[in-house]
């Protein structure tokens, strides 16, 4: 295979016939040189796609960045000052991201010659540090399982990093200049101090960073350690309360908007409070990681102000890829320093107190959370059986001991370090709060005599009782009314924006309800079953059905049928979440996959099972006629679907199924009941004034479980889920406020509340009520 012409020198003729015709220059030395030639040339066409791999690694670098800041963009608009990790977190993907980013310094022999190449990969160490600070509060998200397989996943590469930085520290590539020996030849004493300033400088800091990441690998280690006890401990407090909530939730008859608001509070305080992010968020971990984090940026800040001149000192192969890295890596440090800071001080600010603060000015004691892991591993060891000597299983029953000895008395050195660490932000936080306590002070002294700012006694006594629901890791422990307040005020705050959100159109529908007669009417005992087994009904279904029929009725006006379709819209989001949350049974499950299938048709594409629903040109389709299409054409695929693909049934034949019999069923129903006559063209506007009705009665009848829902939500088994759920409840609350309000005086079927949540037990009640 012919190899491409280069320009190098190697490929220059000329060069090689002046270099023979020396006559005091062997053979050996020619081609000795041929050979280096050779090898610098191949080098330089293998070294051609490094600036692409450089693109990458900003790349990967720019992603991480983007996922920090979302977290800020998350917590600021939730005004959660410690800002948990929502996008950011500890995962497969962010692994895998993070050690693309951390390319350079894993680089162990390529030659990073010029100053821009150095310090591309101390940048790359201290955004490593920025990372890792922003992931620590993420370790409270997971299970014990993925605590561990992250924990291991995260440690391995920190590891490697390390143990490649030291040795490039041993080998000096780290700190090689390529013309550091051209200086020392030429006797440039300028020049030459000029590179040795700034080996110092980096070997300095590099040797910082081979400190700092271990430090902080640590952290995670003890915190992950403290994170599965402490879950422990909120869980079993949490279960306490709630218990306490559901006791007093049955001595009352109904959940009011009002009663509902305070339910969401209460649950609310206890998911805030508990939650893991926030509890992670408070520790001695943190702030120590935050001030870690810090001196991190301040070093990248010292390094880069000599480096801003010398940005086009640049000589490895990565070549102008090193200033897209350096410049993209340390403005992620600069953003991902706000996030651990922050946490840092919002954390001391929302528990600080005087007894906090003695508490943890006194170094020496060590919480039991952090070491009761360890101590339930130590007292839970077992000679292993797998030995037959009874000296070797003694042996290792004492190694297992005193290596858990040995983590114990580690675990209280590294939180008794961390506690001393995160004096330093505590003295700033306490000259803060000092200030504004001061300014509170004067506010209030030339403020009119006789009130107090911010004092309400009614809400004061309600948010003490309130404080009964603030889970702490210590019962002793005082909990600061100002954050109890920010707590309250954050509800408070989304319930309002929520009940901006009412819809509108919804409440227009359920305004034309007078009673829940359409629940009992749309279905009939009296029209004969298509199969032996038949298919239940199901809210969202017979919604559907009844707007299928309605907006197929040529003689309406645009704008009626549009409001309709705004109205049902609305609803249908509410009457899914009722029967998600209160009628999951298989069979139930599989006929609202049926409806969200058809509504998805009826809405967009004004279809139902793919025949089209516009309104003919004709004007002699009258109500009968456009209802015994729909019975004809829902019994035949029924038929079709029910015969034709028996053994090979998938879901679409499924919904197509269920979706014909809700229409055959309903329709034979409107032709029963209601006696439409096939030839009058009159009785359209008549049949969807009825269909209107029966699908607010529906509606009614449907979102009065919304209170039973909102409970419902408030209440996660899961640690990690509570906050989200919680929010989902005040969001709904908030959005439904008006119904609720709005069906509070309706006279409701004498069910049980459980059944109250199934359409067949209102069609059966309201067919035959009970004496």
């Amino acid at each position: 295979m012919t190899e491409p012409v280069s320009n190098s020198l190697y490929h220059s003729q000329q060069f090689w016939e002046q270099l023979r015709s020396c006559n005091n220059i062997s053979s050996y030395y020619i081609s000795s040189l041929a050979v280096l030639l050779f090898n610098s040339d191949r080098q330089n066409r293998f070294s051609e796609p490094m600036p692409w791999i450089g693109t990458y690694i900003a790349l990967a670098s720019f992603f991480c960045i983007l996922v920090m800041v979302a977290d800020l963009l998350h917590g600021l608009r939730n005004r959660k000052l410690w800002f948990p990790c929502k996008y950011f977190t500890l995962n497969a993907t962010s692994l895998t991201v993070i050690a693309v980013a951390m390319k350079l310094p894993m680089d162990l022999n390529n030659l990073m010659p010029g100053f821009v190449d150095q310090a591309s990969k101390l940048v790359s160490m201290g955004f490593m540090c920025t990372m890792m600070a922003n992931l620590l509060p993420s370790l409270a998200t997971m299970d014990s399982n993925e605590l561990v397989s992250n924990i291991i996943a995260l440690g391995v590469l920190v590891i490697t990093l390390v143990v490649n930085v030291c040795i490039q520290i041993n080998t000096g590539v780290l700190f090689f200049h390529g013309n550091q020996f051209a200086h020392y030849l030429t006797n440039d004493p300028p020049e030459s101090f000029l590179v040795d300033t700034h080996v110092t400088l980096h070997h300095f800091i590099a040797t910082i960073y081979v400190g700092l990441l271990p430090m902080l690998l640590i952290i995670y280690t003890c915190s992950s350690l403290a994170i599965l006890k402490s879950k422990q401990i909120l869980e079993t407090k949490y279960q306490a309360a709630h218990e306490k909530i559901l006791k007093d939730q049955e001595l009352q008859h109904e959940l009011t908007a009002e009663k509902l608001q305070q339910h969401v509070k209460n649950y609310w305080i206890m998911a805030e409070t508990g939650s893991p992010q926030f509890m992670t968020a408070c520790s001695a971990t943190t702030s120590a990681s935050g001030v870690i984090c810090a001196l991190s940026t301040l070093l990248q800040i010292l390094m880069m102000f000599p480096m801003v001149r010398e940005l086009g000192a640049y000589g490895s192969d990565y070549k102008w890829s090193m200033v897209v890295i350096i410049m993209v890596q340390f403005v992620g440090i600069i953003v991902g320093t706000i996030a651990p800071l922050s946490r840092c001080f919002a954390a001391l600010s929302f528990k600080l107190s005087v007894n906090w603060i003695w508490n943890h000015i006194k170094v020496s004691k060590v919480e039991s959370y952090w070491t009761q892991k360890l101590y339930d591993w130590k007292q839970s060891s077992r000679i292993p059986s797998t030995f037959s000597s009874r000296k070797c299983k003694i042996a290792i029953y004492k190694l297992q001991i005193l290596v858990l000895s040995i983590c114990i008395g580690f675990q209280k050195t590294v939180v008794v370090a961390c506690k001393m660490i995160a004096v330093i932000p505590i003295f700033f936080v306490i000259c803060v709060m000092y200030c504004y306590r001061c300014w509170k002070w004067l506010k209030v002294m030339f403020s009119a005599p006789g009130i107090v700012l911010g004092q309400n006694p009614e809400q004061l006594g309600k948010d003490k009782d309130l404080s009964l629901y603030v889970l702490q890791l210590q019962d002793h422990m005082e909990f600061p009314e100002r954050t109890l307040k920010r707590i309250l005020n954050s509800v408070n705050r989304l319930i309002q924006n929520a009940e901006k959100k009412t819809p509108n159109n919804l409440m227009k529908l359920l305004e034309e309800s007078r009673g829940f007669e359409g629940v009992g009417k749309f279905d009939s005992h009296h029209v004969p079953p298509l199969h032996s087994k038949e298919h239940l009904n199901c809210w969202s279904l017979t919604l559907v059905t009844l707007t299928a029929i309605a907006i197929s009725l040529p003689n309406i006006k645009n704008d009626i049928v549009d409001c309709l379709l705004s109205s049902v819209s609305e609803g249908l989001a509410y009457v899914t979440l009722v029967e998600e949350s209160l009628n999951a049974t298989d069979e139930n499950l599989s006929i609202q996959k049926a409806a969200k299938a058809l509504w998805l048709e009826v809405e967009v594409y004004h279809k139902w099972l793919e025949y089209k629903l516009p309104k003919p040109d004709s004007q002699a389709n009258t109500a009968g006629q456009i209802l015994q299409w729909f019975s004809n054409t829902a019994k035949n695929i029924f038929t079709v679907m029910e015969t034709v693909n028996i053994g090979n049934r998938n879901d679409n034949s499924i919904c197509r199924s269920i979706s014909a019999n809700s229409m055959y069923r309903i329709t034979e129903t409107l032709l029963l009941s209601y006696h439409y006559d096939i030839i009058d063209p009159v009785n359209q506007e008549e049949l969807f004034a009825q269909l209107s009705s029966m699908i607010a009665d529906i509606l009614v009848a449907c979102l009065t479980n919304l209170p039973q829902v909102i409970a419902m939500k408030c209440h996660v088994s899961v640690i990690e889920k509570r906050e989200a759920s919680v929010h989902t409840a005040a969001q709904l609350l908030g959005e439904t406020m008006k119904i609720i309000n709005s069906l509070k005086d309706r006279q409701l079927p004498t069910l049980n509340p459980d059944e109250l949540a199934y359409i067949e037990k209102w069609r059966a009640y309201l067919t035959h009520p009970l004496p």
